[in-house]
């Protein structure tokens, strides 16, 4: 019995050394569950997507001195991470497998997305030829990411003898991504007939959220098991081999539930704001609350992401504010048990209709004057969050 362990977890771009720390403590955790092998996320040792930071020469030279440090550091359980290479003058995109004696292969990406939110293609450079490692008895296709879309990658290590396939992937949230997920990966399972191992990336990354949700398939391309979404999981397999075969099974997973897709996405928005405060070095937020159903959603996720004390809001009510939106938008507050503070902009929203008047004087009110209103009020909530390094969250 072989056991993998899938390191879905958060690893930020651009923070190397801290990511190679936290892949040995992960790998130490896996040893500790009886793992002989650790994987994972697609570039986890950049972090994703690294972008325009692999033009500089000091951004590879710390991913070459972290690789060094892991190859000098053995431990008990083998070590699969992604990260970029340069060899003969070309970027790659790769996984190296590190064991007890350091270095013991190498895949490289052969697929290269270049559409939507991917262009790989500005970067790295297509390799050719699938990566098989034997360890503990069985021979492991390597994939990353695009290379699962297609069939040769696959299908070469099918020829070449693989008993199991292993996918690295940074693969970005969107709704219905589950089941997009699960029917392309299923049928490479299906096809080659081997069990599939698939680890994704979790955590926001600026505008890019990745969901996790690694999987596990058998031979006929069901899934098996399926870490949870949006959030950190360490998850163990378990792989068997005998005449007849080889068979994975999760240890000790969590039996996940179907969620509406309403809660879904929350939960998206939710981690998404969590990563990119804190990511973006803020620990406090503020918002402008009006009493609308906007306004108290975004109230809600900031709450669930950050906490109550972290959270501060600023009614703003002007000569057109409902009393009843103010009593509502205390209500709120008051029920997320965050701090309120009342900043009317009937002073500086005048002073811009006086200013105005003499270019005014002859024309009737319309929007424009009603847009005045949300600009005020954008100027204040600016200032606030420059004076108190809050982030300024938006309602709209």
């Amino acid at each position: 019995m072989y056991r993998i362990a899938i390191a879905q977890h958060d690893f930020p771009v651009g923070a190397v050394e801290s990511n190679r720390q936290l892949a040995q403590a992960l790998r130490d955790r896996a040893a500790a569950l009886g793992a002989k092998l650790l994987i994972t996320p697609e570039l986890a040792l950049s972090g994703y997507p690294p972008e325009d930071l692999l033009f500089r020469p000091g951004f590879q030279a710390r991913v070459e001195q972290a690789l060094q440090r892991l190859a000098a550091e053995p431990r008990s359980t083998d070590l699969l991470i992604g990260h970029p290479a340069r060899e003969g003058g070309q970027l790659y995109n790769c996984a190296s497998w590190f064991g007890p004696a350091g270095l013991q292969a190498t895949a490289r990406k052969q697929k290269l997305p270049n559409y939507t939110v991917f262009d790989e293609k500005r970067y790295f450079t297509e390799s050719h030829g699938t990566c098989v490692v034997e360890s503990g008895g069985l021979r492991i296709g390597v994939l990353i990411c695009e290379d699962a879309w297609f069939t040769e990658p696959a299908a070469e290590a099918v020829a070449a003898g693989a008993d199991l396939l292993l996918v690295l992937n940074a693969s970005p949230y969107h709704q219905g991504k589950h089941a997009i997920r699960a029917e392309v990966l299923g049928k490479r399972a299906r096809v080659t007939g081997l069990p599939l191992i698939y680890c994704n990336l979790v955590g926001g990354q600026d505008d890019l959220l990745f969901d996790g949700s690694s999987l596990l398939f058998d031979a006929d391309g069901q899934v098996q098991a399926r870490a949870p979404a949006f959030d950190e999981h360490l998850l163990i397999v378990e792989v068997d081999k005998d005449p007849t075969g080889v068979r994975c099974r999760a240890v000790d997973w969590p039996a996940l539930a179907v969620e509406p897709p309403e809660a879904e996405v929350y939960r998206a928005l939710v981690r998404a704001t969590a990563d990119y405060v804190r990511k973006n070095g803020f620990s406090r937020v503020l918002l402008g609350l009006s009493g609308g159903i906007d306004s108290a959603l975004t109230l809600a996720i900031a709450v669930d992401a950050l906490g109550p004390d972290r959270v501060m809001a600023l009614l703003m009510p002007s000569r057109y504010t409902a009393e009843l939106s103010n009593q509502e938008a205390l209500a709120q507050a008051k029920m997320q048990g965050v701090r309120a503070e009342m900043l009317p902009i009937e002073a500086p929203f005048k002073a811009f209709l006086d200013t105005l008047a003499p270019l005014f004087s002859e024309l009737p009110a319309d929007t424009t004057e009603e847009n005045l209103q949300s600009r005020c009020r954008g100027v204040l909530l600016m200032a606030l969050s420059n004076k108190f390094g809050s982030l300024l969250l938006t309602t709209g």
